[in-house]
């Protein structure tokens, strides 16, 4: 369906249209290729030249987050409320005009969650949701979607926790897609993108990858990570 990563222009765009069908993402997240919905225009799929790569073995945060994270009293869970964390990063952001987790993506990505390809990760503070992120996952390959937070720092704790999960794993890395400020104060580089795909080649076949029909009862479902 798609063409080749290396025809996407300069900004990472490849191509647009199609849908957002179980078959459809699994095949553009084994290709290095993710959906990026902007409002009134067709549906984007992008491949970007430079990818955005946490090395969980460069993660860091600010000495002052850190004494915030030790003070407080946050409990972690692992798709226990797959759904509140999609509306949680669909709300209303204090740095943007919208967001792109549509009612659109919300459906692909619960599909995905239902067949144990997408997983959210959620920080609680006395039983309530409070922050937390999703992405997807196979083999020892996590892309990260998006994150949210209620409660100063909860999002961070969030990916601190699936940091150490992973280092818990044997994996490596984790996919930023994007580098942005916020991620460059973690720890995240970029990578070009022939790079990353022998990357995630090797982190999604790490163990048997799935095979078959995504919507049959028999497609590989197990998760490695999670």
């Amino acid at each position: 369906m798609f063409p080749p990563v290396e025809l996407a222009d300069e900004d990472g765009l490849l191509c647009y249209g199609g849908d957002l069908s179980v078959e459809t993402l699994t095949e553009a997240y084994s290709k290095g290729i993710f959906p990026w919905p902007h409002e009134d225009c067709p549906l984007l799929w992008f491949a970007p030249p430079l990818r955005g790569i946490l090395f969980v073995e460069e993660f860091h945060l600010s000495k002052r987050t850190w004494r915030e994270l030790r003070k407080s009293r946050f409990e972690f869970r692992i798709d226990s409320d797959f759904s509140g964390v999609m509306h949680g990063c669909a709300g209303q952001r204090e740095y943007s005009l919208g967001t792109w987790v549509n009612d659109e993506i919300m459906r692909a990505y619960t599909r995905l969650h239902q067949l144990g390809i997408a997983h959210s990760v959620e920080t609680y503070l006395n039983g309530e949701l409070v922050g937390g992120l999703y992405g997807v996952s196979w083999g020892h390959y996590f892309c990260g979607e998006s994150m949210f937070h209620k409660t100063a720092n909860a999002s961070k704790a969030a990916l601190w926790f699936l940091v150490e999960h992973c280092k818990s794993c044997g994996v490596k890395w984790l996919d930023c897609q994007l580098q942005n400020p916020f991620f460059e104060t973690i720890g995240a580089t970029e990578i070009p993108r022939d790079e990353f795909l022998i990357m995630l080649d090797t982190a999604m076949n790490c163990q048997d990858p799935p095979r078959g029909h995504p919507e049959d009862p028999d497609f590989l479902r197990e998760n490695y990570l999670f």
